[in-house]
């Protein structure tokens, strides 16, 4: 530490500019690794579901809820973490956050059936949501001027990377270890930031009198609001909406929750989410980019996997090996994006990150029963590099313009959007995948009739094929109908999966032309007394 550093208490805040940038960096990293880690447990599990469901003896529906779980618990925590760091400082809440997530990931290894397993993971997505929003704040206090170009390019790649890396990592650890190992791979990093982030991060202090102005109706409204709305979403494509009890139940306790916190937030003197933000109109438009990225993303990480397993039959190996790419041209385009965000405008790199996405789902719409990983690749590195040049420019012109005292509070809701985003697009993708499955299907059979050369010619092949194994001409017959009936259903699925991605594109082409609506954000002049 360098002498200003050094003579200042090591038991009150450091003033960020008294630290060197190696500090800073180092400092930034750690918690960055925080980060990283409570964002890829998101989507670690997805390829997954089957192997820990059958080591837990557990069926498809209880299987879900080790996702679904994570999910509410993280969507819950995220707006809460501005208040709560602002009570235990950043330090301390980011440090009990680690360590709480790194202990309830061994549990969730150790499980010993699904219920425990579904309570572990619920702790796990509680405990890690709340370091998210905190590294957006640390950012933009350590870092100024150009520097925040490259920080927020790092947060923008690990937002968007670690979710889109998880389905890959989880299904080559499934295949080569055990699902146990998902979660103990937490353990060695989640043990690093809980010790490294406190003795690193010291950049506010404590303020336990929050407690008493608290909005303790406020955040249990705001729980119940989020709760039910992300069981809603995650369980209505399941059980055909609101044609269920349980789930028109779960929409109305959402609903009326979500009018009661509104209300709450805009009265209350010292609200727990400040939604007096949203006048502010590059964060009311940076939350609605957060929210259409948060669909393109979470929704195609849905997709993809589902259409590789359900069509193809990939084993979870071969379906993150699929989607790896992804990944790999979003890490390319990091220098691209730093090369450009130091030479024009943030908002064109950001409108054009949103059209390459837009372009990349058009991609997709072709798709047809054979696609692997050969006919993936170019939509998929389209994805990739428009993740890379849509997310960190959303950050530094969303909360790149809000006073430093009301950035804890704000971030909370950005990084809200972004998640509600993904339980959103992907509740509405599921249920397209339903609806259109249906609707394609029943439009094909209309042609598979006595009258259709093709059919009748491959069912008295297939037909011929199954009684030459040994079967009599009745069941061989009943055979070739049920091969039909399987490749209909086969091309019906494939046919539906085109309309969700054409869907997700036709929501980034409306983000791509409201981006001309946003102010120019100007970095910040820089303290003199950073400039060393």
């Amino acid at each position: 530490m360098n002498a200003r550093a050094a003579s200042m208490p090591m038991s009150g805040p450091i003033d960020p500019a008294m630290l060197t940038m190696a500090q800073k960096v180092f400092a930034f990293a750690s918690m960055c690794v925080g980060m990283f880690i409570a964002l890829l447990d998101i989507q670690i599990v997805s390829a997954s579901l089957r192997d820990i469901g059958g080591g837990l003896s557990a069926g498809t529906d209880e299987t879900a809820w080790v996702q679904t779980s994570y999910l509410i618990a993280e969507i819950v925590v995220i707006p809460l973490s501005g208040w709560l760091s602002r009570v235990m400082s950043t330090r301390w809440l980011f440090a009990a956050s680690a360590a709480g997530f790194t202990i309830t990931s061994m549990l969730c290894g150790m499980a010993w059936d699904i219920k425990s397993m579904i309570v572990f993971r619920a702790l796990q997505g509680f405990l890690g949501g709340s370091m998210i929003p905190m590294v957006f704040t640390t950012a933009f206090v350590f870092f100024q001027n150009k520097q925040r170009v490259i920080a927020a390019a790092t947060i923008g790649a690990i937002a968007s990377l670690a979710p889109t890396l998880g389905p890959t990592l989880g299904g080559w650890i499934t295949d080569h270890s055990s699902w146990h190992w998902l979660f103990f791979i937490n353990l060695v990093p989640g043990i690093f930031v809980a010790v490294a982030v406190p003795m690193l991060v010291n950049i506010d202090r404590s303020d336990y009198s929050l407690l008493r102005h608290a909005d303790y109706l406020g955040m249990v409204l705001l729980a119940i609001f989020l709760g039910c709305l992300e069981y809603t979403l995650e369980e209505g494509p399941r059980w055909n909406w609101f044609s269920d009890q349980v789930i028109r139940t779960t929409a109305w306790l959402s609903g009326l929750a979500g009018v009661g916190f509104i209300a709450r937030s805009l009265t209350y003197d010292h609200p727990v989410v400040d939604l007096r933000a949203l006048r502010d109109r590059n964060f009311a438009l940076g939350c609605f980019f957060s929210f259409v990225t948060g669909i393109g993303l979470f929704a195609t990480i849905y997709l993809t996997p589902l259409f590789l397993g359900r069509v193809r039959g990939y084993s979870a190996l071969q379906i993150g090996e699929a989607v790896f790419s992804t990944g790999v041209f979003q890490i390319l385009s990091i220098p691209l994006y730093t090369y450009l965000a130091k030479r024009y405008d943030l908002r064109w790199i950001m409108m054009a990150g949103l059209a390459i996405f837009a372009i990349s789902m058009w991609d997709f719409t072709p798709i047809t029963h054979d696609w692997g990983a050969h006919e993936l690749l170019l939509p998929q590195a389209l994805r990739g590099m428009a993740q890379q040049l849509a997310v960190p420019p959303a950050v530094t012109l969303t909360l790149g313009g809000l006073a430093p005292q009301r950035l804890k509070l704000a971030s909370g809701l950005f990084n809200l959007m972004r998640n509600l985003g993904g339980a959103i697009g992907i509740a509405v993708c599921a249920t397209i995948l339903n609806d259109r499955t249906n609707l394609h299907f029943y439009r094909l059979s209309e042609h598979l009739n006595s009258s259709n050369e093709a059919m009748n010619g491959w069912l008295a092949q297939t037909t011929g094929h199954i009684a030459d194994l040994g079967q009599n001409i009745d069941d061989a017959t009943g055979g070739s109908l049920r091969q039909l009936w399987l490749l209909t259903y086969r091309e019906a699925q494939t046919l539906s999966y085109a309309d969700a991605f054409l869907a997700i594109g036709l929501c980034f082409v409306v983000a791509t032309a409201m981006v001309p609506l946003m102010r120019k954000v100007a970095p910040p002049a820089a303290p003199s007394a950073d400039a060393h």
